[in-house]
């Protein structure tokens, strides 16, 4: 492995990093909230250390807003809280109900969902008004996300991306808490003659075809097939629903690893596990029995449940458990291979290059086993990349160990905190107060060109991301939470 794991890193010796790192983040948000007109749309990414935008899918503005969320979280300074709160309300009603994209679990529970966690915590005052409208946010969001649906051959299916019903994303895996979130406020989707669609089990479906096409476990499925990578986009055939190729949107080819994608797996796996494990134990035969009722009086209009149904019941609930166990572990072997991967891609401080086989890689000689040069001129680095991978690293990790699991579940979190120690200091920390993006060295898209290359530079470098930010204070927030002592932070517990 060329990554340098520092084992001797903990949360508290983090915290000077992180108070500094939020004391930046104070000033980055306020610099663009006095500078942004919302009618330029949404910011996405700097440009000489401008936020600017860029109109392909409005997926950033929830960060944008959320941030100032977290801002709050972090300090409990109160103009960070009316920020967030009133750029929801004025500006996130339309990511609620929007049907083209496949985004939904970012821009809304970065804002709505945060909300809801800061009331359900205690950390502002309950207010019941406010709590119907965040939730009722949260419920259609996910209904929408979930009607974006594809089905397979086999039966099953998936949320499909802007690209089309063709197409599954990577990037949706973390999309999927939306779903979750609506499940657990007892929302369900209505179709065609007032059909119930479980969330839930849209979820599951999703993210067990994610991990069966998008995730490759070195068993020779092409020629390319290492344990770990991951296909940025997964084709159909949508009129017989079977498999026809990977492909890629924003990485290098099909058959590298675009390493932003790499992260969002990563993350969404290790966060769908942690919502698993409190699901099967508490909500699996609640969230079950409906399901089965309903059928049976669709089978027996006017039958009463017998002693045989019920044993019948039973065996159906027993089977659904083995399913769900079943799902857990894709989903952990799905986690653990793309974490590994990970781990074995990046360089030795834990920042990944933007994908795993760009084209000029061979130039920089034995990159992995050096500190990411984020200034070299052959290939960018992805420091957005490493944020998001560092926190689904330490899901993963704590998820191992309250499984018993030490062994494998610390190298997985200190992993984490040292890809968080690199970040949280220069050249990747942006301390200059003109430059409005917080960390820098993000990517966004290189096939495209749309990455700003300064004078004199010939890769792009130096700039900033709205998701590259909203990570890093994410990622800063949850190791500030366990560092203090406080609740440990998940998206299902705003409800």
């Amino acid at each position: 492995m060329a990554f340098k794991i520092d084992f001797r890193l903990t949360p508290q010796r983090l915290l000077p990093k992180i108070e500094r790192l939020f004391e930046l983040s104070a000033e980055k948000i306020l610099n663009l909230e006095k500078t942004w007109k919302p009618a330029h749309g949404t910011p996405v990414f700097t440009v000489k250390g401008k936020y600017t935008t860029r109109g392909w899918t409005e997926w950033t503005q929830g960060f944008q807003f959320g941030s100032a969320l977290l801002q709050f979280d972090a300090t409990g300074e109160k103009r960070f809280l009316e920020l967030g709160r009133r750029g929801t309300i004025e500006r996130m009603a339309p990511h609620v109900s929007h049907v083209g994209v496949h985004d939904h679990g970012f821009n809304n529970i970065s804002t709505y969902g945060n909300l809801l966690l800061l009331m359900h915590e205690g950390k502002i005052p309950f207010n019941e008004r406010e709590k119907d409208f965040y939730e009722l946010a949260l419920k259609v969001s996910g209904a929408v996300q979930a009607a974006r649906w594809t089905q397979i051959h086999d039966g099953s299916g998936f949320i499909y991306s802007f690209n089309g019903p063709h197409s599954l994303f990577i990037d949706t895996m973390r999309s999927l808490r939306s779903l979750a979130v609506a499940h657990q406020l007892g929302h369900v989707l209505r179709s065609e003659r007032d059909q119930k669609i479980s969330l839930l089990q849209r979820l599951l479906e999703h993210a067990a075809t994610t991990a069966r096409y998008n995730v490759y476990y070195g068993e020779r499925r092409d020629a390319y097939d290492v344990r770990g990578r991951v296909a940025h986009e997964s084709i159909f055939n949508v009129n017989d629903g079977h498999y026809r190729c990977p492909n890629s949107q924003q990485g290098y080819s099909p058959f590298s690893t675009w390493t932003r994608g790499l992260a969002w797996a990563i993350l969404g796996f290790a966060e769908q596990l942690e919502f698993l494990t409190q699901l099967t134990a508490v909500q699996i035969e609640a969230a079950a029995a409906p399901t089965w009722t309903e059928r049976y009086q669709q089978i027996f209009p006017g039958r009463k449940l017998g002693r045989r149904d019920r044993k019948f019941e039973r065996s159906i609930r027993s089977m659904i458990e083995s399913r769900v166990r079943e799902v857990i572990g894709a989903f952990l072997t799905a986690a653990t291979a793309t974490a590994d991967y990970y781990l074995e891609s990046s360089c030795a401080d834990g920042v990944p290059m933007w994908d795993t086989g760009a084209p000029n890689l061979h130039r920089l000689g034995d990159y992995l086993n050096k500190r990411a040069n984020c200034f070299n001129k052959w290939e960018p680095v992805d420091s957005s990349a490493a944020a998001i991978a560092a926190q689904g690293l330490i899901r993963l990790g704590n998820y191992l160990t309250a499984k018993g699991d030490r062994k494998n579940g610390a190298p997985y979190r200190q992993a984490a905190l040292t890809i968080a120690k690199t970040l949280f200091e220069e050249p990747y920390l942006s301390t200059t107060p003109k430059h409005q993006g917080l960390l820098l060295h993000s990517v966004y898209h290189r096939p495209n060109g749309w990455d700003y290359i300064a004078p004199g530079q010939k890769t792009p470098n130096g700039e900033s991301s709205m998701w590259g930010d909203y990570h890093a204070r994410e990622l800063a927030l949850l190791i500030l939470r366990e560092a203090k002592g406080e609740k440990y932070s998940t998206f299902f517990g705003c409800v």
